[in-house]
């Protein structure tokens, strides 16, 4: 076994069945990673592994919007045409149909930057050497849904002023009558606490199943590598490759969830009558 527990991975193990060791397996130890500058003791700096990945992520995305339109061209070229591509998805796709194009166009920055951004952190699960999520860290989900939060709460005071944001939040109806009071109380807490709490777990919770599921196969496709143990190797081989093509498709669709729920909680806030 590897000297560091907290570090296991399918090829840092000599353990395989039949050879007297348990299934080495995955667990919330597979999310814990040292230091690679500073202390893990909390005190002062600290920098590890998914702090590494969220910041090469950030310089990968940056560099390729700016290579591809640093110098536009009227008939694009391949690098051009993909960043394009990507971008008019985004901004057609997601903030015109939810927004409008006269509302929306504001926005079309950030939402196309919150949409590569998760996508980026999601898809270093499948790339070699890096191999994790970040978004598998709930702090970084929890952050970019409190950005969208902060927003969303100043834009609905911006537009609708405090009373205005005390019934966009309660959802005041005076049709409700007498069970007024009870819906107010449920949408309040539903909009100002659920909401921002399942606009991060939706995304931290699939992205960290994803991983320890394809953690579970690749791990167990080394552990059965032994004797009789081949064959089943194989089979869990086979669904190690069904399960990251799985994965790529949910990293994407997952960027385009979270964008999707940021663009309809602009538009709740923007909306004149709800």
């Amino acid at each position: 076994m590897s000297a560091d527990p907290t570090q296991v991975l399918a090829f840092e193990t000599d353990c395989h069945i039949f050879d007297g060791c348990g299934f080495p397996a995955p667990g919330l130890h597979s999310f814990l990673f040292e230091p690679l500058a500073g202390n893990a003791d909390g005190n002062g700096f600290y920098f590890n592994k998914p702090m590494l990945l969220a910041l090469l992520g950030s310089v990968i995305i940056v560099g390729f919007f700016w290579a591809a339109f640093a110098r536009p061209k009227v008939v694009p070229g391949k690098l051009q045409m993909i960043a394009e591509s990507g971008y008019d998805f985004i901004r057609r796709g997601v903030v015109y149909e939810t927004l409008g194009k006269r509302e929306g166009e504001k926005y079309v920055p950030l939402i196309v930057t919150l949409f590569f951004f998760i996508w980026m952190m999601n898809l270093w699960s499948i790339i070699p050497v890096a191999q994790f999520p970040v978004t598998s860290i709930i702090a970084y989900p929890a952050g970019l849904a409190a950005i969208v939060y902060i927003l969303w709460v100043s834009l609905t005071f911006k537009r609708h002023g405090f009373v205005g944001f005390f019934k966009n939040v309660t959802g005041y109806d005076k049709s409700l009558g007498a069970v007024l009071p009870l819906a107010m109380l449920i949408e309040f807490f539903s909009n100002l606490i659920v909401r921002p709490f399942t606009h991060a777990v939706r995304l931290f919770a699939n992205m960290f199943a994803g991983h320890t599921l394809l953690l579970l196969f690749t791990i167990a496709s080394w552990y059965l590598l032994n004797g009789i143990g081949i064959a089943y190797a194989g089979v869990s081989f086979v669904m190690t490759i069904i399960m990251t093509a799985f994965e790529l498709f949910i990293q994407a669709v997952q960027a385009y969830v979270f964008v999707l729920l940021t663009c309809t909680y602009i538009q709740g806030a923007l909306a004149e009558h709800h």
